[in-house]
């Protein structure tokens, strides 16, 4: 009976992460990645993190704290590297469409493991009108489970309330997807409400 049970909760986890049974059988190199982070409808683990923006580094005695936009919408974007082809996608896209994906109302952050030096310069080369954190020792992306096993960043995205709470996330950004950024348009819309 308990060989069954384990074999049911692994096929489960399989079927969860999107990892075909096909592909687990025929491929011992298949990586399960389990998620974790906050959940929706879950308290935002609190953070404070050096910044940098298109103008330069932040002061070292002000870093940003999400507690500091508690009554406002905040999206939190992480990403492995500055200055890398779907990274640069992701934050020009971010930076393009910023009124209409986010607008003034909400707070965006992007968070990777680039120094604040490389993040000013990245900022600057595409004109972002929002900070980039910088998280070296992967010690918030941990937190919200956008750390890899090579040292960098996943691609994931979330969408923190007024509250403090989680609204919406998405552990598995696609840089390159038009409907990615569509689907996260539609989130923050309706926790800003605008």
């Amino acid at each position: 009976m308990r060989a069954y049970q384990i074999i049911l909760t692994f096929t489960a986890l399989l079927l969860v992460t999107g990892v075909p049974l096909a592909s687990a059988q025929k491929d011992s190199n298949v990586t399960v990645v389990l998620v974790g982070g906050p959940e929706v409808g879950k308290r935002a683990p609190d953070f404070s993190l050096p910044w940098a923006s298109r103008e330069g580094v932040g002061p070292i005695e002000s870093p940003y704290q999400l507690a500091s936009d508690r009554g406002r919408t905040v999206v939190i974007a992480f990403y492995p590297r500055d200055f890398t082809k779907g990274c640069t996608a992701q934050l020009q896209t971010f930076g393009e469409q910023y009124d209409s994906l986010f607008g003034p109302d909400v707070t965006l952050v992007g968070i990777s493991t680039d120094s604040v030096s490389t993040h000013s310069r990245f900022a600057a080369s595409l004109g972002l009108p929002f900070r980039l954190l910088s998280d070296p020792d992967q010690r918030i992306s941990k937190q919200y489970s956008s750390k890899d096993a090579g040292g960098y960043n996943r691609r994931t995205v979330y969408v923190v309330g007024p509250d403090g709470r989680v609204k919406y996330r998405n552990m598995k950004f696609n840089a390159l997807d038009p409907r990615a950024y569509s689907e996260l348009r539609t989130a923050v819309k309706s926790v800003s409400g605008t």
